[in-house]
């Protein structure tokens, strides 16, 4: 089985935040939890997914990161 991206959700104090997903993007949640929890012997709670998938697409967005370095460098600066 290929690794997952995603194979351990950390333990974070939570900040609550409601939001509707397309029916799609959930059922590959539940998905992509089942996989977890095959790989890990373990539930995976898809909600929980969330949080690690989102640091992790905004860590390896280029145009973001760029943009983040510019704005703590502006901040030294300032």
């Amino acid at each position: 089985m290929s690794k997952l991206k995603i194979t351990t959700l950390p333990d974070n104090k939570p900040v609550k935040i409601s939001t509707e997903l397309p029916a799609s993007v959930h059922r590959d949640l539940l998905a992509y939890a089942d996989l977890i929890a095959q790989q890990s012997g373990q539930p995976a709670d898809p909600a929980k997914l969330i949080a690690p998938m989102l640091t992790r697409f905004m860590a390896t967005d280029r145009a973001f990161s760029k943009s983040r370095r510019q704005a703590q460098r502006s901040d030294k600066d300032g």
